[in-house]
């Protein structure tokens, strides 16, 4: 898959818009291009468009028909395609009073929230609270209808060639029309859909386009769903006979020889008449090599037809993928007709061999490696689920910092961009279907995740199911096993697991490879001496819930201490469950709920104003809380590490005791008041160290301390009244294009540069240049700030702003201020 931020449009591209009848300056924002393993652009046969700018929206009306389908214009039928159906889906409907976003979008994430329900709505509150109490779903059908249109880059050079729509993500049930023509859709919110347009385009010279009506009054989960175009969408032209969307699939089994590589590969053909083609397949590696090639395949599909067919090749020396090195192989498919390439793919693979084993654990090439995990949705501060390639990417850093390496996509199938990004980096995945049953659409929206995933060396387990509530059945069981037939039958290498939250000795367990436990993680030794033979894994666990940088429990304003001390019923503190997993060597690992806060199923306070969870390790916005530094301590061992917490800002309680922490992986910690030491202790393995400390102003310090040495410091300062600010980004050189971003920190500081961590200042933002602010976040659960503008509270002294190029080339600067603080700036170079 193309990542958006290396997409340009370059001189070969605008010759072939030229060639289809196009300018490119009729279509702002379109970019094209065909890149190879190197990076450098490549002439090809087939032609991929991003289509990311362009797009128009508008906020339908569910509960008008008319109004939702064509804005107060004359009321339409299916009587005939493309004739009688809305205006909004013809070419020469007039758009221009349409908002201009860009895909991937959300448009979920910028309505109103409803409030609470008086008491004999609750039914209605609790499932509004599950999606964040946005005013979407069946509730506010207002708003839970939404139109886009975009003009599509084809013209004549595409007559005769098959060209169709990729899409990555649209919450959720979409119809998509071209011109007109109803050509496909999808009732999925997360698998991704291919629909063909070919049959449907103008090719005499006139305008082509796309309407997409997403109709997001329904949900699929219980959690913040978002809704529109979500994730990418791809216009992919190819020549009539070519390799179709997912039509190759590459398996590498590592012998005494090197890497056995097979390859499947799908060849359609669109033609109404018989073709006659040779396929032929090369692997390179990461530096552009020829490493292996397949002997060339005659194929001659039918009219109108698909063939399969299966090659092989060999890589004598491959170097193996894995989480401390990522390697990725690169496999050409070329579809040649008389000597002519007539289409041209490229495939990403990885050479790997994974065990589970009920004794072991989790083996990758041989070697014991604890999966060290995290569950996430898609959902991120400012944003909402339309997260961009290069949030995605910032994400998946911030989780390996911790020390993870490995990632749930819960509950759903992520989009293709994070499993990319997964491969790159070396991060595992678990990925999950949304729906255990076997109707059709199930059935095909598991295929749907499989096929268009199974060639990422980074997912590790396909995922059937989680806590379904026929789990522990005869039915369960059922059900299961028909999906992990089909799992098998479309990828027969990787192994299968479901999560479960009881019924763990019958039902769905008997169905899959490796059972997946949701909490009660005390409860799976007694499972495996029932079940010796059968590899277990914890699917969530923790469970822990918190706010950052809050140190007493205020049931009242919805605040949870971030102690490791706070969890549901049903869960267990950070130490606990790591403890069982670490020192249990058949365990796989476990994947904590959550990596990062998120939206909607609000716990522990399931009511208004509460209108996110409470689960992260690290916030909506990616700031770390106190536990996050839990897990980097005994997830990265290595590295010495000493966290001190809470905060040294108590005014009024002097002389009081204040219960201080150490999280950290040093033999030894010292902990200092103001200098004087206050004793030092042996750091538990997996443990943490507590004192009570009589509070007085000034400087608390933790020492960390291996073979007497010390190797690592943190410290509380206590802080006066909030002065100025710091503004900082990780990067601050970045692709232009108007995909690229920074994600900035913003801290409250006072005069003597101390973080002020109680500090709610109101902030301003502004920008000069060529970027634009598209989110704003300060990870406060109870916030109902808008996440799009230019201003936002602090919370506990940090805030956030996500900044993305607009298209330009140049410097911008962005600048933070507030009432009676000193402001911050920094410049963003975009080129």
């Amino acid at each position: 898959m193309m990542d958006d931020q290396t997409i340009s449009t370059d001189r070969r591209t605008a010759m072939a818009l030229g060639l289809a009848g196009l300018g490119t300056a009729s279509l702002p924002g379109i970019a094209l291009a065909e890149t190879t393993a190197q990076g450098r652009a490549e002439a090809s046969p087939r032609r991929s468009v991003l289509l990311a700018e362009g797009w128009r929206f508008h906020l339908g009306h569910a509960a008008d028909m008319a109004k939702d389908f064509d804005f107060g214009l004359n009321q339409r039928t299916y009587a005939k395609p493309g004739r009688d159906v809305s205006p909004a889906t013809l070419a020469d409907f007039d758009d221009s009073g349409w908002s201009a976003i860009r895909v991937p979008h959300d448009w979920a994430v910028d309505l109103p929230f409803a409030g609470p329900a008086a008491p004999a709505e609750k039914d209605k509150e609790d499932a509004v609270a599950a999606h964040g109490f946005k005013t979407i779903g069946r509730a506010f059908p207002q708003n839970s209808v939404g139109w886009y249109r975009c003009r599509l880059p084809v013209g004549a050079a595409d007559k005769g060639r098959a060209v169709w729509l990729e899409f990555d993500g649209v919450f959720r049930n979409c119809k998509v029309f071209v011109n007109g023509f109803e050509a496909g859709g999808s009732a999925s919110g997360y698998a991704p859909f291919r629909v063909d347009i070919a049959d449907f385009l103008d090719y005499e010279g006139g305008a082509n386009q796309v309407a997409v009506r997403v109709d997001a009054s329904l949900g699929e989960g219980w959690f913040y769903e978002g809704a529109g175009i979500y994730r990418h969408v791809t216009l992919v032209s190819a020549a009539a006979c070519h390799v179709p969307q997912w039509g190759t699939c590459v398996r590498a089994e590592v012998d005494g020889e090197g890497a056995a590589v097979t390859i499947l590969t799908t060849l359609a053909n669109d033609a109404e008449s018989p073709a006659k083609v040779t396929v032929r397949h090369a692997v390179h590696d990461a530096e552009g090599r020829q490493v292996a090639m397949a002997a060339d395949h005659l194929a001659e599909p039918g009219a109108l037809g698909k063939v399969e067919f299966e090659q092989t090749a060999r890589i004598r020396a491959p170097r193996l993928w894995s989480p401390a090195s990522p390697y990725l192989y690169r496999l050409t498919t070329e579809v040649l007709r008389d000597g002519v390439v007539v289409d041209r793919t490229e495939t990403a693979f990885g050479v790997r061999t994974v065990t589970f084993d009920a004794v072991r654990g989790f083996t990758i090439n041989g070697q014991n490696v604890k999966l060290l995990g995290v569950c996430n949705h898609q959902d991120h501060a400012g944003v909402g689920a339309a997260i961009p390639d290069a949030l995605h990417e910032w994400r998946v850093d911030r989780t390996l910092e911790m020390g993870a390496n490995s990632w749930r996509s819960a509950h759903n199938p992520s989009a293709q961009v994070l499993l990319d990004i997964c491969d790159r980096k070396g991060m595992m995945m678990i990925a999950e279907t949304r729906l255990n049953t076997t109707n059709p659409e199930a059935m095909d929206e598991l295929e749907r995740m499989i096929l268009s995933s199974r060639n990422h060396p980074s997912i590790i387990l396909w995922s059937v199911g989680n806590e379904e509530g026929h789990q522990g059945s005869e039915r369960g069981r059922r059900i299961s096993a028909e999906l992990v037939a089909r799992c098998k039958a479309l990828d027969p290498t990787r192994l299968t697991t479901q999560a479960m939250d009881q019924g763990w000795d019958g039902g769905a367990a008997e169905a899959v490879d490796v059972v997946g436990f949701n909490y009660r993680t005390d409860k799976i030794a007694a499972w495996h001496e029932r079940h010796p033979d059968k590899p277990v894994i914890g699917t969530e666990t923790g469970s822990t819930v918190s706010t950052r940088g809050a140190y007493e429990n205020d049931e009242a304003r919805h605040i949870v201490k971030a102690y490791d001390t706070e969890h549901p019923w049903w869960a267990s503190t950070a130490e606990e469950w790591w403890t069982i997993v670490a020192n249990a060597p058949y365990i796989a690992g476990g994947f904590i709920w959550t990596g990062f806060d998120y939206r909607g199923e609000p716990t522990p306070y399931p009511a208004f104003p509460s209108v996110a969870s409470y689960f992260g390790a690290m916030d909506s916005c990616g700031f770390a809380k106190d536990n996050y530094f839990y897990y980097r301590a005994w997830w990265r061992p290595d590295q010495p590490l000493v966290h001190l917490l809470p905060h040294w800002n108590w005014a009024g309680r002097e002389g009081q005791p204040v219960p201080v922490w150490a999280h950290g992986n040093c033999a030894e910690i010292e902990l200092l008041l103001n200098g004087k030491s206050l004793g030092r202790k042996p750091m538990p393995r997996n443990g943490h160290l507590e004192w009570q400390v009589p509070y007085a102003p000034g400087k608390l310090e933790a020492r960390g301390y291996n073979g007497g040495k010390v190797v690592a410091r943190d410290q509380r300062v206590t802080a006066s009244a909030p002065a100025k600010l710091k503004l900082t980004a990780e990067r601050v050189r970045l692709a232009a294009g108007g995909a690229d971003l920074s994600v900035l920190r913003v801290e409250v500081r006072d005069n003597a540069g101390n973080p002020v961590p109680t500090a709610d200042n109101a902030l301003r933002f502004s920008v000069s240049g060529p970027a634009r602010i598209i989110g704003l976040g300060n990870g406060n659960p109870t916030s109902l700030e808008a996440d799009k503008g230019d201003s936002r509270k602090a919370f506990n002294g940090l805030a956030q702003a996500i900044v993305q190029g607009s298209g330009s080339s140049g410097s911008a600067r962005i600048t933070v201020s507030g009432e009676g603080l000193s402001p911050a700036a920094i410049d963003l170079f975009f080129h």
